[in-house]
């Protein structure tokens, strides 16, 4: 889940004023307010935009939304001064305060075996370095952020991502487990580094520290629950920390679970049989962020934590708009029917959590202030990819584990490395966004990835009056009994087109078994390719890609396509 920057390619200077969680532009140059110990630092704060994240924003077709606030990820020792030609943690704070905002946003994520469940974003220090990760992590971050000019900004700080979550599912022998967790339970070097960040940056009064507490779909079970209050506060009272530096806890960081299921509850039930006993459910006390944070709350305040602490929810990517959305409740046929016909998540489980195929943009950052939810925030900067395929939850054939329940991985194809750009993510995150960002914002369109294995066959086009298409097919991975291909749609007409289709007839006995980015049936040897809701519209000479998974034995030719535009 690393987030390591991108190179900015233009500059922005927007702010953004959460009052009464209404958002609002700022003039730059206003004055910075002074910042105190608040219950809520979001409210009436003048929030600080990345203009890194702004200007990729931007190029990508997302102006309407360049102007929200993300946050600024310290995920490694480099990003401290700014390494790469990026701006640096003083740089952000300078800039904020030349912009006249007083609020500054910024994740610390770079504990010793870091990520222990994951591959996508390990860090750089080893299990072991726990003294490297105080004094050449912490010990600088603090150091700038107690400079006597930043005492008027409010800091609010997200600590250690998934790292006390891993410790209560992923340590011990669940299924779930792994080695690397194991490792982080056994050195405690989880629970000693996040107290010590706790401490050190507790101890300066313009700090805000919210801790990572996953989502609902990964503690919202009894036998996760409370334990992991009890995780949490030996980490807030470990190496010189208290639960007076805690502010609150965050939840959904970089996780796609949507703040409310419009359609279903947890206490609904078809034919006398619980929402709870459905494959979706699992038997979860929760089914959406905000009642899991708001019993969170309540849970926590129970395990020693003060009663006044507030949440955050991150929204950044769990709007899942677009035509998948549902509009109202599935069949009442069966508890499973029910669940699935009308959830707004339409990840095939829960545990799926790597550039999810279909989600979107969520409710903008703004400040709550209402059922102990301090704000919604962006904590994921949309358009940053969780990872590339050599984290098997990553690739898009990879048939899934415990984590997810075996089911698919639901990650978009042609993702780069943890925290760099994904032009097709963010186009898609744009279209389908809930709530939607509105006509202004334009016709996203996906780029295409560039990652395939073999060189793509291209397609005689098709023309209707002025619109005109061609596909590329391309075998990405083939292992004899089985491959993955992807195609990439380029729009050749002048104007822009409304949707597309690719048909192809197979040469062999080639077997389609899965697909991503559009809707594929195949009847013998004949296939059909049509768009997703959130790809079908092309602007003149835009290109988009999807891809499938197969079986196969014998000759694997690339078939000849042809690509017909409406």
């Amino acid at each position: 889940m690393s987030t390591l920057r991108r190179r900015p390619t233009m500059a922005a200077a927007t702010a953004v004023l959460l009052v009464s969680g209404v958002a609002a532009s700022v003039v730059a140059g206003t004055s910075a307010q002074a910042a105190g110990q608040l219950d809520n630092p979001y409210t009436g704060a003048s929030v600080y935009v990345n203009p890194e994240w702004a200007a990729n924003a931007t190029a990508d077709g997302g102006a309407a939304i360049a102007g929200q606030p993300t946050f600024v990820w310290m995920d490694h020792m480099g990003a401290i001064t700014g390494d790469g030609g990026r701006m640096g943690l003083a740089a952000h704070l300078d800039d904020a305060i030349a912009k006249g905002n007083n609020l500054v946003q910024v994740v610390i994520y770079d504990l010793p075996n870091r990520d222990c469940a994951a591959l996508a974003s390990n860090g750089e220090i080893p299990s072991g370095g726990l003294t490297t990760y105080e004094t050449q992590f912490i010990d600088p971050i603090v150091s700038i952020l107690k400079t006597p000019k930043y005492a008027n900004l409010r800091v609010v700080t997200v600590i250690e991502p998934d790292s006390l979550p891993n410790l209560e599912t992923n340590a011990d022998q669940q299924a779930t487990a792994t080695e690397a967790c194991r490792k982080a339970k056994s050195t405690g070097e989880y629970i000693q580094g996040v107290g010590y960040a706790l401490a050190k940056l507790g101890a300066l009064p313009n700090v805000y520290n919210y801790i990572d507490a996953g989502h609902h779909g990964w503690l919202g079970w009894d036998t996760n629950f409370n334990a992991f209050g009890q995780i949490a506060h030996q980490a807030a009272t470990a190496n010189g920390a208290s639960v007076n530096d805690v502010a609150g806890f965050i939840t959904n960081t970089a996780n796609y679970s949507p703040l409310g299921e419009p359609n279903f509850k947890v206490t609904d039930s078809v034919n006398g049989t619980s929402v709870r006993q459905s494959k979706w459910v699992d038997w979860n006390n929760y089914v959406d962020e905000r009642t899991f944070a708001s019993a969170l709350r309540d849970m926590l305040a129970s395990a020693g934590f003060n009663a006044g602490i507030g949440m955050l929810i991150d929204t950044s990517r769990d709007g899942w708009g677009g035509t998948a959305r549902p509009t109202g409740p599935g069949p009442m046929t069966s508890v499973d029917a029910y669940v699935n016909g009308g959830r707004v998540d339409r990840r095939p489980h829960a545990g799926d959590w790597c550039n999810q195929n279909g989600a979107g943009i969520g409710e903008r950052p703004k400040a709550v202030g209402a059922g102990g939810i301090d704000a919604y925030v962006w904590v994921k900067p949309p358009g940053e990819s969780d990872g590339d395929s050599h984290d098997q939850m990553c690739d898009p054939a990879y048939p899934g584990n415990a984590q997810n329940g075996n089911n698919p991985t639901n990650a978009l194809p042609g993702a780069p490395k943890a925290g760099q750009w994904f032009s097709a993510e963010f186009r898609m995150l744009v279209q389908n966004a809930y709530p939607p960002i509105g006509s202004d914002n334009g016709t996203p369109t996906p780029t295409p990835s560039d990652s395939t294995s073999s060189s793509p066959t291209p397609s005689p086009s098709t023309t209707t009056g002025a619109r005109s298409c061609s596909a590329a097919y391309a075998i990405q991975n083939d292992w004899g009994t089985g491959f993955t291909a992807g195609v990439t749609v380029r729009n050749n007409g002048a104007s822009t087109i409304g949707g597309w289709r690719v048909t192809w007839t197979f040469g062999g006995n080639q077997k389609i078994t899965n697909s991503w980015s559009a809707t594929v049936g195949q009847s013998g040897a004949a296939v059909t390719a049509t768009n997703a809701g959130w790809n079908g519209s092309l602007g003149a000479g835009a290109t988009t890609q999807f891809g499938f998974q197969g079986t196969n034995s014998g000759s694997n030719t690339a078939p000849t396509l042809t690509c017909t535009a409406s």
